[in-house]
């Protein structure tokens, strides 16, 4: 009759416990010199060896010709207790027996001495899932034992034992076994077996196993049943991994932002009765793994969750970068617990993706990190960025005020490439120190009411101050300036001027939208942070340059926060209209038309 390879494979000898060194040492040592406690407490993960060594040490304590602390296994007593024989060693699930009366019925027959051994030993496995009741039962045995009786509980929630009863046992913490570890055990086993196993086969089984030694066997023992080599692409499809591969391919729409084909993917895995809580598993799963490839290339290998083969981790992990991977992490954890009590798990999984693809519309500090990130590497890290330069005023003609004089000339302020062309007129002047800058007004005010508040202040005397550092000067317009094309058109020649991660904002028309005037381009974005961000020189001056070769003049360009206006036709230089009507519309200072 076949036997499962875990049960056949069981460990017979405390030298052959794999990975639990620092246990089977102590426990051969307490056996050799004969001091033994009465209780002991094993903890840990599934399939790490708690029973095992449980009935190690049942056997050692009752063994007639220990060897090293090791049972002798050929003794009455090893083979009685082995094959069940001997009823003074009993393994007892609590699970199954967790009421108060099968603890007292056990305590009843633990006062006699054994019959055929040293002593009476009782194996309690999933000992945390007594009632409070029994483990008060419990507790009294424990208090003073009888010389005979031994007791080994095991549990895999430690957290859920009464300190009353740690505090009587000696505690035991398996640790989950190491994947090189298993991946070594398991070419034995199928050398010994004569399973064709390879070395990446093994890996990926001793990654799957997630440190417990006996879900590698059973692995191996599923995917060894159809013969052949087993290697890694037999493991993935005998064991059904070949559904990660949809993961992956949802993963690289989200690094191309590909939203349309992300969703369409989903539909089709919806449609074929996909869980969506499975699905966000394996998302999960696969960018954890690139965050442990990312953060830890080397040592990060025994970490990985092995449902994903390398060339797949290598190519998406190229995709990502670390803030990116915790963002994507971060929102996926979200929405796999939120699944759970969703009316609409779907629409719930359909926004996830919408957000993984596009990461401007997570607005958790994971998700602005991301972004920011993405911002650094792109351009330079402006670590104080300077006040941006006093705007210009409008370009206007000359006025000739009749009965006035001579010629008052309306003389521009100088522009940023070169000196002004003469005297400054004396109603030119700057705003006193307590009243504000004209852009921080309200962006909801018009401009030409802002003009007539400032022609109807009396005139004041210009306050001197420090000239600011001039930009280098710029190579002269030329002469036929081909005028204002229109926002997307400027904004699809600012393509090779800009970094690629600073005009992805710009061609995005939901977070920014320029408007030309006639005289000054200003940019409106949808928040204070796309205002820091485009705000900065490195953006702005190729604009300016690009606005000079295109219309002849040279302005800054404003940024603002709000919604764009619509941009008028007439606005355009060269598209038709009077000019100097155009300037009445922009409210130009001072004009008087006769």
């Amino acid at each position: 009759m076949y036997q499962a390879l875990y049960r056949k494979w069981r460990s017979r000898t405390f030298d052959q416990v794999v990975g639990q060194d620092h246990i089977t040492q102590t426990l051969k040592r307490q056996v050799q010199t004969g001091r033994l406690s009465h209780a002991y407490l094993f903890t840990g993960t599934r399939g790490t060896g708690k029973t095992s060594c449980a009935k190690l040490l049942a056997r050692a304590v009752n063994c007639e010709h220990p060897a090293d602390g090791n049972p002798c296994n050929a003794c009455p007593s090893c083979l009685g207790i082995e094959s069940g024989a001997i009823l003074d060693v009993l393994e007892l699930d609590a699970a199954s027996n967790n009421r108060v009366d099968d603890v007292r019925a056990i305590l009843d027959e633990a006062v006699y001495t054994p019959a055929s051994v040293k002593k009476r030993v009782y194996i309690v496995d999933e000992v945390h899932t007594l009632t409070g009741q029994a483990f008060n039962a419990l507790l009294q045995i424990l208090e003073e034992p009888p010389e005979h009786l031994m007791f080994i509980l095991a549990t895999t929630e430690v957290n859920k034992v009464p300190a009353t009863i740690k505090s009587r046992c000696q505690q035991f913490s398996f640790k989950r076994i190491h994947a090189g570890d298993i991946a070594a055990h398991l070419l034995r086993v199928s050398g010994a077996e004569g399973i064709q196993l390879s070395q990446d086969g093994a890996e990926l089984i001793a990654r799957l196993a997630d440190g417990g030694m006996r879900d590698a066997l059973s692995l191996l023992d599923q995917c060894s049943g159809g013969g052949g080599t087993v290697d890694g692409e037999r493991v993935m499809s005998a064991l059904g991994l070949a559904g990660n591969l949809e993961a992956a391919a949802l993963l690289e729409h989200a690094a191309r932002g590909d939203t349309a084909a992300a969703l369409a993917r989903l539909d089709r895995l919806y449609a074929n009765g996909k869980e969506m809580h499975a699905l966000a598993g394996e998302l999960s799963a696969l960018t954890r793994d690139l965050l442990v490839r990312k953060t830890a290339p080397q040592a990060g290998a025994a970490l990985m969750t092995g449902g994903f083969d390398n060339e797949t981790l290598k190519k998406l992990s190229g995709r990502f970068e670390i803030p990116r991977l915790v963002q994507m992490l971060s929102l996926l954890q979200r929405t796999a617990a939120d699944l759970a009590r969703s009316s609409n798990r779907r629409t719930d999984m359909e926004l996830c993706l919408v957000t993984l693809c596009d990461p401007a519309l997570d607005g958790s500090p994971a998700g602005l990190s991301a972004r920011v990130d993405r911002l650094e590497r792109g351009g330079p890290v402006q670590t104080a960025p300077s006040a941006p330069p006093p705007q210009a005023a409008p370009a206007g003609p000359r006025r000739t005020d009749p009965g006035s004089g001579p010629e008052a000339p309306w003389e521009e302020p100088p522009l940023p490439d070169g000196p002004p062309a003469g005297p400054e007129p004396p109603w030119e002047e700057p705003p006193l120190p307590d009243e504000p800058p004209a852009r921080d007004s309200a962006p909801w005010e018009d401009p030409p009411a802002r003009d007539m508040a400032r022609r109807e202040e009396p005139p004041r005397r210009e306050l001197t101050s420090p000239e600011p550092p001039q930009p280098e000067p710029e190579a002269p317009a030329p002469q036929n300036a081909p005028g204002w094309p229109g926002w997307p058109a400027f904004r699809a020649q600012l393509k090779g001027e800009l970094p690629v991660s600073d005009y992805s904002f710009l061609s995005n028309s939901a977070m920014a939208e320029g408007r030309w005037d006639g005289g000054q381009l200003t940019l409106w974005v949808a928040n204070d942070f796309l205002k820091d961000m485009l705000g900065k020189p490195s953006i702005t001056q190729p604009m300016v340059k690009l606005i000079r070769r295109l219309t002849g003049t040279a302005r800054q360009v404003e940024v603002r926060v709000g919604p764009a206006p619509a941009e008028e036709p007439s606005s355009v230089p060269g598209g038709g209209g009077d000019p100097l009507e155009a300037l009445i519309s922009r409210g130009g200072p001072n004009i008087i038309v006769e």
